[in-house]
């Protein structure tokens, strides 16, 4: 068997649901070879392909798996965690208010000042200029108003317009199990 020399730990596996999807696409599911090994010795997830690396022992030698599957379904969530990072994701990473992907904040469109909550329904993406030109404003105010008004996303969203961002390393073993789209509209 040829090996090729490359670290472990610029091997890490695309981990699969069960039903042969990704358990998330942005952040991509991945596990670092010691954790997919692990699982691979608790029996609990299948290898569908290898990279051509293996690691060993003085008694074992193993190819390290590329992709796996879980052997038991994980339902997702049906609504993400509120986090900034994911309120941009949802807001496809561009400003609400110009549309710039540069020097992102976000907003609340009803202030905290007037009693706004820090909720998917009241925080949007906005740039450091047009946070600062709205200031303690209501968008009516001001003549701002949001391109999207905010929502509460859910996972399948999130799931979808991650796909619009694809990760700068994917390893060709991956490609038949991810569907990124290209055409999609950040």
């Amino acid at each position: 068997m040829q090996v090729s020399q490359a670290s472990p730990d610029s091997c890490p596996a695309l981990v699969l649901n069960a039903d042969y999807r990704p358990l998330s696409y942005y952040p991509l599911s991945v596990w670092s070879w010691q954790d997919t090994i692990k699982a691979v010795f608790l029996d609990r997830v299948n290898i569908l392909d290898h990279y051509d690396r293996a690691v060993h022992s003085p008694s074992f030698e193993m190819q390290l798996p590329s992709v796996v599957s879980l052997k038991t379904y994980v339902k997702p969530a049906l609504y993400p965690a509120f986090t900034r990072f994911n309120v941009f994701l949802r807001d496809h990473f561009s400003c609400q208010y110009c549309g710039t992907k540069a020097e992102l904040t976000f907003d609340h469109v009803t202030p905290r000042s007037r009693g706004g909550l820090t909720t998917w329904d009241n925080v949007v993406a906005a740039c450091s200029p047009c946070n600062l030109k709205k200031a303690n404003r209501l968008p009516a105010e001001i003549g701002m108003m949001p391109i999207t008004y905010p929502y509460r996303p859910t996972v399948h969203d999130l799931h979808h317009n991650g796909r619009a961002f694809p990760p700068n390393y994917l390893h060709e073993s991956w490609q038949d199990y991810l569907y990124w789209d290209s055409e999609l509209e950040p």
